[in-house]
């Protein structure tokens, strides 16, 4: 700021004066802009007003299709530069302090993106922040394609054609941003180019504050989600914990202990809230969070939101001026703000989202224990040897039942070793015991293999669950950890959530379509109805 202000020829002493002149020019311009453009210029006088219900009430009213809506003024706290005395220096100098100042709401129905806003700081440094929502811009692109689609609130209940949609979200991504957001700030904040007059190599620095990234799942009948969706919410509070939520959110957990990083300083918290739409579950990892909810009494969201990308990893050049083409001179290194690795972003977002969902595809909301552990409790041939049964109700097989079922054997697959570790708490010191305890694991791994509880990973010595072997593992554990009490609070509760969802009526009609699909979403399809 020091330097700017010396290149602005502007004296520290002055600082307030110039700084609040030029603040009045920018609210004036806003104000001539709104006129202009014959829309309102309003304050916002309490902070509990919701200023998108404003917008959505002024849009409505005066029928706004493209362009402006209104500019909405606002007092509300931020990070801003005033100059101070310094006493130990004994002199001035900018310092950079929490205030409150005037913002300015531009919001827009955008040819391109739909709805948005962009609000800008009415102080130095002048602070812009771009709100949009990308299935608004999707909903422009199916306009521009001619896709028939039922769009209700933020969801779409039904497209003509998903893999047509899903491409056009996609290329949302490889949009030129820089060049759309100057386009932007040049109508909404012309003095922008005067602002940075006395330093012409300024420019702003575009960022992505937060994220929100959302996979949709419809069903087909709103009966089934009804019927299932108590069943995820119940699996996920009981059985998800801190470690698996930290998988879920890109957080490395080592295998050979499977102990939180001592590095992680932030709490990881999962809550469940009852919302006028639906249910909502979510589990929280520091700044970033996924959570899962249903709306529209037939779809199931499941959402990531990264306030701190920092925790994940992107594939780029060590230093920003090497040539993007130069393999060599690339490595992984931490995911950074800046728009340019926007496509990671929703990388690893997408990533997150099919993890939670493959955990949560387990839950069989009407699967009995009975029915589950049928096929297992009776003797089986294999490899031309008999194997007795599976007694799950007995200590020896319902601790490697429960050994096997933690979420971090998901991706890598669980070890011997690991089972042994689990299983046996100490190693012991003597050779020859310690290899009779490898030997007794690899007979019970090889009696879970001949159930089909479990597969060996093809040239390797891991073993992953089967979709028979996770279907009964989590009946057994629902089983063991429930007593009277526990079943009867969660028929109550199964019931409440099922009285709520009831309660939503969406009045809708629905275009001939087919639904969204896709590998992740395959085991929904199987088994739900999807």
């Amino acid at each position: 700021m020091n330097t700017y202000l010396c290149a602005a020829k502007v004296l520290l002493k002055d600082y307030g004066k110039h700084a609040l002149a030029l603040t009045e020019r920018v609210c004036q311009r806003a104000r001539q802009i709104g006129q202009g453009a014959g829309r309102p210029y309003l304050y916002v006088a309490s902070a509990q007003t919701s200023k998108e219900a404003l917008i959505e009430q002024i849009a409505r009213r005066d029928c706004v299709r493209e362009g402006l809506i209104a500019v909405l003024r606002a007092v509300e706290p931020c990070v801003a530069i005033s100059v101070r005395a310094d006493a130990q220096k004994k002199r001035l100098s900018p310092v950079v302090q929490m205030r409150k100042c005037l913002h300015l709401y531009h919001y827009y129905e955008h040819p391109i993106w739909g709805r948005c806003n962009l609000r800008l700081q009415s102080w130095y440094p002048f602070t812009v922040d771009v709100c949009l929502n990308r299935r608004a811009w999707l909903a422009k692109q199916m306009d521009a394609e001619g896709l028939a689609y039922c769009r209700a609130d933020n969801c779409f209940v039904a497209l003509q054609d998903p893999a047509c949609a899903q491409a056009l979200a996609d290329a949302q991504l490889q949009a030129d941003w820089p060049q759309l957001l100057a386009e932007l700030l040049r109508e909404a904040h012309p003095h922008h180019s005067e602002i940075i007059a006395p330093l012409p190599e300024l420019r702003y620095y575009w960022t992505v504050t937060q994220s929100e990234y959302a996979t949709d799942l419809i069903f087909k009948k709103t009966e089934a989600l009804e019927q299932h969706y108590p069943a995820f919410l119940h699996h996920a509070m009981r059985n998800f914990q801190s470690l698996d939520v930290m998988r879920f959110l890109g957080h490395r957990v080592p295998t050979t202990t499977g102990k939180v990083n001592g590095r992680f300083k932030d709490q990881i918290i999962s809550d469940l809230k009852h919302r006028p739409e639906g249910v909502r579950i979510k589990h929280r990892a520091g700044g970033n969070s996924v959570k899962a909810y249903n709306k529209h009494a037939r779809l199931l969201r499941v959402e990531t939101a990264l306030n701190q990308p920092e925790v994940f990893k992107v594939y780029r050049p060590k230093n920003n001026d090497q040539t993007p083409g130069d393999s060599k001179a690339r490595q992984w290194q931490q995911l950074r703000r800046s728009i340019v690795d926007l496509p990671r972003r929703a990388e690893v977002s997408r990533a997150a989202n099919h993890r939670y969902l493959q955990a949560i595809a387990s839950t069989q909301g009407n699967l009995a224990l009975g029915q589950a552990a049928a096929a297992s409790t009776v003797a089986v041939r294999w490899q031309g040897r008999r194997y007795r049964g599976i007694r799950p109700l007995e200590p020896h097989d319902s601790a490697l039942l429960e050994a096997i079922s933690p979420g971090q054997w998901t991706l890598a697959g669980f070890r011997n070793r690991d089972m042994r570790r689990r299983i046996y708490p100490s190693t012991p010191k003597d050779p020859r015991r310690l290899r009779r305890q490898s030997a007794a694991i690899g007979r019970r791994l090889r009696l879970l293999r001949a159930h089909r509880i479990i597969r060996k990973i093809p040239r390797s010595h891991r073993y992953i669950l089967t979709q028979q072997g996770r279907n009964l593992v989590t009946a057994l554990l629902a089983a063991q950890h429930a007593d009277t009490q526990k079943l009867t609070q969660m028929a109550l509760e199964n019931r409440r959530v099922l009285h709520q969802t009831r309660q939503i009526v969406i009045q809708t009609i629905f275009l001939p379509s087919r639904f969204l699909s896709g590998s992740v979403a395959r085991k929904f399809y199987e088994r739900f109805g999807l």
